[in-house]
């Protein structure tokens, strides 16, 4: 951590070193500019994610699909974002952050225009699954460009600014949608990518990046633009050099260098993170809001509105909340705010099953929904990606985002399959199920995750190291 960040969370002390003010923040201008022009892919990856829904009935009526052809179009996304999340780490490593994202957004664009000009299912399903591809690219590095760019006080605030662009996304698809044609829609998703597209010519790469690429000047230039011209980087500088110094004393990265005692740390941590994310059901909740509020006899358009509201809202508190409260707090919250919310979900359906409390059950349903996407937002939506970006060394960064990433969408497929049939299995048990799980992903984050609040990348990686 940099001396100034030091006297700031030490309330002053030392009057050689100036304290960060307010208005040393304008200086970070380039820093809020460069997160804000990476979080457009956040949110192409959000319209990516929302489109399906209010073009299912259009899309299906105009070009003759049947259910089986349009439940293609929907898999096929995840298909592609996980090509994608097993390919990003390498495109991130070797053609750089601002390379990747720029990729990403030309091979978005090219599947927005091919959804947009389909007369079948031919096209529609290599549109769907390109911009697949380019979510599951996006989702690894944008969080790793804005952790590798940001100073440590304000890190946990602007990479969760991800997961609220990603839900924007969404829930804007969910509007617009209401009122154009689908191919219009698919047009509307074009714009977040020509924005990043054209943005990155105009922020700088990432320092840590340029530094372990074997471009010191390149990487001190870049600070230098991110910091302000008169701040004072050589302690960064110094930092980030000492550690890639340390990193060329290790052996040639392969997949195996994953499991190495000084990386699984890195890797328990990250990847158990994201499975718990999505294996507490997130995806059978988003995607069958509907079903779940029309079977708990609940009108569904007034339960579907009020939590897309309540998802940015919440997830906007959460990214304001993460660096003043720490990131095992507000997991330990969200988690337990998960298991609350699918236990009454769970009850719910209990009591609707045996005639139990029927005036309260639709309540109970609505009321659990609304807790466990507040929670969801407020915590495991974006600590995982935040946590993903911090643990890894800079040598497995790009294999290891990976991997985290192929979870990701992993158990986005697992989930989003299952549940239909877990529903028809048991309405109650399925959420009861979800809770057991809940409760095991507290275990965990209370087990297993370091706080790494107010902590610079090489702080974190040198205390995930085994001591000797």
């Amino acid at each position: 951590m940099g001396d100034i960040e030091k006297n700031q969370e030490k309330g002053g002390g030392n009057n050689k070193v100036p304290l960060l003010h307010k208005k040393d923040d304008s200086r970070l201008f380039m820093v809020y500019f460069s997160t804000l022009i990476s979080v457009c892919g956040s949110y192409s990856f959000g319209t990516s994610m929302g489109y399906s829904s209010p073009s299912q009935e259009p899309i299906m009526d105009e070009l003759h699909l049947s259910y089986s052809q349009f439940s293609v179009v929907g898999s096929i996304l995840t298909i592609g974002a996980m090509l994608g999340a097993i390919t990003c780490g390498r495109i991130a490593d070797y053609l750089g952050r601002k390379g990747a994202m720029r990729l990403s957004s030309a091979i978005c664009t090219v599947g927005w225009l091919a959804i947009y000009y389909a007369k079948g299912a031919g096209l529609l399903y290599l549109g769907r699954f390109l911009t697949g591809y380019s979510s599951g690219t996006l989702s690894y590095v944008v969080p790793v460009f804005i952790g590798e760019i940001t100073p440590s006080r304000l890190r946990g605030a602007l990479a969760s600014l991800n997961q609220l662009f990603i839900v924007i996304g969404i829930s804007v698809f969910y509007g617009i949608g209401t009122f154009v044609t689908w191919r219009v829609l698919a047009l509307t998703g074009i714009i977040p990518c020509l924005i990043l597209f054209v943005g990155v010519f105009f922020i700088p790469e990432s320092p840590r990046w340029l530094a372990v690429s074997g471009k010191p000047g390149e990487c001190e230039a870049a600070l230098r633009t991110l910091r302000g011209p008169n701040a004072d980087i050589s302690k960064e500088v110094n930092d980030i050099k000492e550690y890639i110094v340390s990193l060329e004393e290790l052996p040639k990265v392969s997949v195996m260098s994953l499991f190495d005692e000084s990386n699984r740390p890195a890797v328990i941590i990250s990847v158990g993170l994201m499975a718990f994310q999505q294996f507490v059901g997130i995806n059978g909740i988003v995607f069958y809001s509907n079903s779940i509020f029309m079977q708990a006899g609940f009108d569904p358009r007034i339960g579907s509105i009020t939590y897309a509201l309540l998802q940015v809202f919440v997830t906007a508190i959460g990214a304001m909340l993460i660096d003043r409260s720490g990131r095992r707090p507000i997991l330990l919250i969200s988690a337990s705010g998960l298991l609350l919310g699918s236990l009454l979900i769970a009850l719910s359906f209990l009591f609707k099953t045996h005639a139990v409390a029927t005036d309260v059950s639709p309540y109970l349903a609505v009321i659990g929904v609304l807790v466990y996407i507040g929670s969801f937002s407020i915590g495991m939506g974006a600590g995982p990606w935040v946590i993903m970006a911090e643990v890894y060394p800079l040598h497995v960064k790009g294999l290891g985002g990976g991997l985290v990433t192929l979870m990701n969408w992993f158990g986005s497929w697992v989930v989003s399959f299952s549940f239909n049939f877990l529903m028809l299995w048991s309405t109650s048990g399925t959420f009861f199920l979800d809770a057991i799980i809940c409760f095991l992903s507290i275990i965990f984050i209370f087990k297993m995750v370091p706080e790494t609040k107010g902590r610079t990348l090489e702080e974190i990686h040198a205390s995930l190291r085994p001591s000797k």
